[in-house]
């Protein structure tokens, strides 16, 4: 049968078509490798270590650098540091949400006021879990809209799921006249910037040592010290979020080692020591575990 012109037309425009569906394949192809290729994808190594060299800071004094050890590869400054999205989310957790005038970034967690940053919230007494949730974030979703906030206060009357928020908080999730509204949370990587830190408290000297770490991606589960024999030692938590040894470590320098609850671990030695004052590791704990 000959090709009438119709057919000829209909035949062209399919090869058209066909080679269009080729292009956009071979460019999602590209895409997907791309993707996976990038040096910050979700294929964390968990309980794995990869030594570093780096400096540290002080924010009042200049320090020598610890030698840190992360559970990321980051850029040459900070092992992890670099903005890193991840679908990490936590069991869910059904409350009621409330609002306190007085939430300020400080409380029971022994962190400094933020002002310039009031999405915070306190955890209910059960889910507080003795601090181990102070600096962690999570995700609620409210009649109104959601939010992330970080954990920084705890709230003895608060029933289990509860969560008492900033006022501005507050107004993100639900209409401000309400006052209580029914809440769904879960737990969600913290979006910090820069690398964990080590805050020393008031009163810390070389016979009794507190240590808080600040500024870290997912819940703290330890913080030990290295010993002289090489051991670590796991630190004692208190409830107002400061790891505790009793006896001091002595004048320092200081060999710690972190763990979040995902098993990840950040390592730094040589870190020096001076009551009230916090030092930068070199680190941070990738979003994905």
């Amino acid at each position: 049968m000959s090709e009438t012109p119709e057919r000829t037309v209909a035949a062209i425009r399919r090869s058209a078509t066909d080679a269009r569906h080729r292009s956009v394949a071979i460019r999602m192809t590209v895409l997907a490798l791309l993707l996976c290729a990038a040096p910050l994808g979700c294929s964390g190594s968990g309980g794995q270590t990869t030594e570093r060299s780096d400096a540290a800071s002080s924010t009042d004094v200049s320090s020598p650098g610890p030698d840190a050890t992360s559970a990321d590869s980051g850029d040459d400054d900070c092992s992890g540091c670099g903005p890193q999205t991840c679908e990490n989310k936590g069991d869910e957790h059904d409350g009621e949400g409330t609002y306190y005038v007085e939430a300020d970034g400080s409380g029971n967690c022994g962190f400094p006021a933020t002002p310039n940053d009031l999405m915070v919230g306190a955890m209910n007494q059960t889910d507080y879990q003795d601090s181990a949730v102070c600096g962690s974030c999570v995700h609620i979703v409210g009649p109104k809209g959601e939010i992330d906030v970080r954990i920084v206060d705890r709230c003895p009357e608060c029933a289990p799921g509860d969560i008492d928020l900033s006022p501005s908080a507050f107004d993100r999730i639900a209409e401000h006249s309400a006052g209580r509204v029914p809440i769904r949370w879960w737990r969600v990587p913290c979006e910090v910037s820069g690398p964990i830190r080590y805050h020393y408290k008031d009163g810390s000297n070389p016979w009794w040592l507190a240590v808080q770490i600040r500024n870290h991606r997912h819940p703290i589960a330890t913080v030990e010290y290295r010993a002289a024999d090489g051991r670590f030692v796991e630190m004692e938590r208190t409830t107002y979020n400061y790891f505790l040894e009793p006896k001091g470590l002595g004048d320092g320098p200081y060999h710690f080692r972190v763990t979040d609850i995902f098993g990840q671990q950040i390592e730094d030695a040589n870190l020096p020591f001076k009551e009230n004052t916090e030092y930068s590791s070199s680190s941070q704990f990738p979003a994905c575990p």
